[in-house]
């Protein structure tokens, strides 16, 4: 196998798993009813809430796994940007299984009949997840996208238009969730998502360019 070939592989590999944090993007709905306040006291099924959680540890290996199967050509351009990627992946996805790990408690105190004396504990791990969700998927997003826009951007292993989106990206959406956190947006309002659309098209965009074309050939061997 060639030099060249392995590469192409990293970068259908990178691309898939880049595609793979987006299945997650059907929580915004499952998880509508979990934050009604009275949710563990409501009838009805978990099967949204824990089919969310599903989809959100896809989401969390996906982003380890991008990171890693990325680093080896990325560490060519600047070792400790490209380790500091997979640290920021890593913590990303830890934040997640966190987020996860409140909403199935929430779950498993409606399955036991916690009733209404678990109310406010639930209502807690609710509001504990939109917190934790900010930065597990919001803010570590932001600071990842910095980071690789700026290896791909002085690497051009990819076009440079591309790795710009990236770059902007990342003070847009960390803007976003400085207003949040200072009670000046809502975390679910619909213009707040608006801050995340050049990170999302930057990660979307990058998905299908890994996955369809792969690095630049000419990059790839003067970074030899």
């Amino acid at each position: 196998m060639t030099t060249l070939d392995a590469n192409r592989k990293t970068s259908l590999v990178a691309g898939i798993l880049y595609l793979f944090t987006f299945v997650s993007i059907p929580t915004l709905s499952l998880y509508i009813p979990i934050h009604d306040p009275n949710y563990i006291l409501g009838p009805g099924p978990d099967t949204n809430v824990i089919i969310g959680n599903i989809l959100e540890i896809i989401v969390a290996l996906a982003c380890i796994g991008s990171a890693v199967t990325l680093y080896p050509i990325l560490k060519k351009q600047n070792e400790g940007a490209a380790l500091g990627l997979v640290g920021a992946r890593v913590l990303e996805a830890g934040a997640i299984f966190v987020g996860v790990m409140f909403l199935l408690t929430v779950v498993t105190l409606r399955q036991t009949g916690a009733g209404a004396e678990a109310l406010i504990t639930s209502r807690t791990l609710v509001t504990m997840y939109d917190r934790m969700f900010l930065i597990s998927q919001s803010f570590m997003p932001a600071i990842n996208d910095l980071l690789l826009g700026f290896l791909l951007y002085h690497s051009r292993l990819v076009p440079r238009w591309l790795s710009i989106i990236g770059i902007i990206g990342g003070p847009v959406l960390i803007t976003g969730d400085v207003l949040v956190l200072l009670d000046c947006i809502g975390q679910r309002d619909p213009s707040t998502a608006l801050f995340s659309v050049p990170v999302a098209l930057f990660e979307l965009a990058l998905g299908i360019y890994l996955t369809f074309k792969g690095f630049k050939p000419a990059s790839i061997i003067s970074s030899k």
